[in-house]
């Protein structure tokens, strides 16, 4: 059997991967030890993200003719990937959170939603909370003026409450 052919399930396999991706992350993972890169890889498969390492010229075709095609230009050294189908941001931000703890993984390049974005980038996109987050935000935002209201309301009816006993006590004496 040629090389060729036996690259070929390697080449689909990537292009299976990122067909539907949100996002699509490449990390240089030389300097983590086996522990760490055992527990990113842990924290990524909980945050339903597919973490793998290809080689680059396997990917780089991959990679050809899809929006991921710009991820080509870094891929030199050793590379993993990171995909997540779902949250567009979830391998931007657990990588992120990662490499605090291990400084040796660096994030270089990715593409989240159809843009492509640099080292720099990827770390603004890091910061950008979940999506679960941020509708939790927008509801408690949009709770807080109700919520409000009615403790207003609440204290100007137990207000007006406590002021009515003392007004019926005072209207039979006039009369």
């Amino acid at each position: 059997m040629a090389k060729v052919e036996l690259k070929q399930p390697i080449i689909q396999e990537i292009s299976d991967n990122i067909k539907d991706a949100q996002s699509v992350v490449l990390v240089d993972y030389r300097g983590l030890t086996v522990a760490e890169d055992t527990q990113l890889r842990k924290q990524l498969r909980e945050a339903g993200i597919t973490y793998k390492v290809y080689k680059n010229t396997l990917m780089n075709f991959a990679f050809k003719g899809t929006e991921f095609e710009c991820l080509s230009d870094s891929l030199e050294g050793p590379n993993a990937i990171a995909i997540s189908k779902d949250d567009a941001t979830a391998p931007a931000r657990t990588l992120a959170n990662f490499a605090k703890k291990a400084p040796a993984l660096e994030i270089k390049a990715g593409v989240v939603e159809g843009n492509y974005y640099d080292t720099e980038g990827m770390k603004e996109i890091s910061s950008i909370p979940s999506r679960e987050e941020l509708l939790s935000r927008l509801l408690g935002s949009m709770q807080s003026p109700i919520t409000n209201f009615a403790r207003v309301i609440k204290q100007i009816a137990e207000k007006d409450g406590e002021g009515a006993p003392a007004e019926a006590a005072e209207a039979p004496a006039e009369a």
